[in-house]
């Protein structure tokens, strides 16, 4: 099971980042409405309807990572949908070949990090390095889901140099935090032989209790990653630590949210059913089956976003997890 998790993990714990001199200017993340609308539609599940307002902000801004790092995020949370499975009890996306839209997905987040250094060399800002470390992020994700754990490594440090520069900068910033804190949590809860390696490769240790603080920041006041780290630590919670109540909080809290992503319905129901109350798994996995059902304009299931790869896949998905309740 964990093979390929620690190939992920691994990203973001190689070689430290030498001092620099601070920057005469640092700030926090802001993004406009357009922005925010983009990032509503991905997560509640309709990363197709982001495209089209992410291409407007490129389009607008075309010297600005934001939009193409906000397209390379609809096309990850695509990605991660349709490779979702369950294994051990557990809803997630552990593993999948390469795919040829893969190679878009790169140059995307290429360009990403491009940009981003674009304008760092005019300014050596915090959020730059955000955007720098966003892109790296978009790579590694990838390719741990392809289990390429060298590349997974290579990418995930300069992720990891980018995300610490940025709290040099700027040690309030919420997204940056986010990102060491996944490090840090992750880091404490490697396995024996895992372990091992990071002492032997001078890998930095992690701290457990400051990456929870960390992504509870992250995921209260951050920005760009708010989302993403609130449905990482959910899933950590129930993997790592086993605690259920607390991990299903975090998870209802995106339901709550973003009541029409099948994503975060699975992985809410499933917490449920590991407690025991399978009458709201139940209605959780019955409403998966609802928001992914094709509607009546979809015709022979193509073209339409109820009827693509990732639909497909959670309704198989809810429907396996109802039959084990019975």
């Amino acid at each position: 099971m964990k093979r390929a998790r620690w190939g992920y993990l691994l990203l973001m714990m190689i070689a430290g980042m030498a001092p620099r001199a601070p920057a005469t200017h640092a700030g926090g993340i802001t993004i406009p409405a357009e922005a925010q609308r983009a990032m509503d539609k991905i997560y509640a599940g309709d990363p197709d309807g982001a495209i089209p307002l992410v291409r407007a902000l490129q389009q607008a801004q075309p010297e600005h990572p934001l939009g193409f790092a906000l397209e390379g995020e609809a096309l990850w949370w695509k990605r991660y949908c349709g490779a979702l499975e369950i294994k051990y009890g557990m809803v997630d996306s552990w593993k999948r070949s390469r795919e040829r839209e893969d190679d878009a997905y790169f140059r995307l987040a290429d360009r990403v990090v491009h940009l981003a250094q674009a304008q760092l060399e005019k300014s050596d800002t915090a959020e730059m390095h955000v955007y720098a470390g966003m892109g790296w992020a978009l790579k590694s994700r990838m390719y741990g889901l392809r289990g390429e754990n060298r590349s997974v490594a290579h990418a995930g440090v300069n992720a990891r140099t980018e995300m610490l520069r940025a709290l040099e900068l700027d040690p309030q910033m919420a997204d940056a935090t986010a990102g060491v804190g996944i490090y840090n949590y992750y880091v404490a809860t490697l396995s024996p032989i895992v372990k091992m390696m990071r002492f032997f490769m001078g890998i930095p240790g992690g701290d457990k209790e400051k990456g929870v603080k960390q992504m509870e920041i992250g995921m209260n006041q951050g920005v760009l990653l708010r989302v993403d780290v609130r449905y990482i630590f959910a899933k950590s919670l129930r993997q790592y630590d086993q605690k259920y109540e607390k991990a299903l909080a975090i998870a209802e809290s995106l339901v709550a949210r973003y009541p029409q992503n099948p994503i975060f319905l699975l992985l809410a129901g499933n917490l449920k059913a590991e407690l025991g109350r399978n009458d709201k798994a139940s209605e959780y996995f019955q409403a998966v089956l609802k928001t992914s059902a094709p509607t009546a304009d979809c015709g022979a299931c193509s073209g339409c976003a109820r009827c693509d790869q990732c639909a497909a896949r959670v309704r198989d998905l809810a429907s396996s997890f109802l039959n084990s309740l019975h």
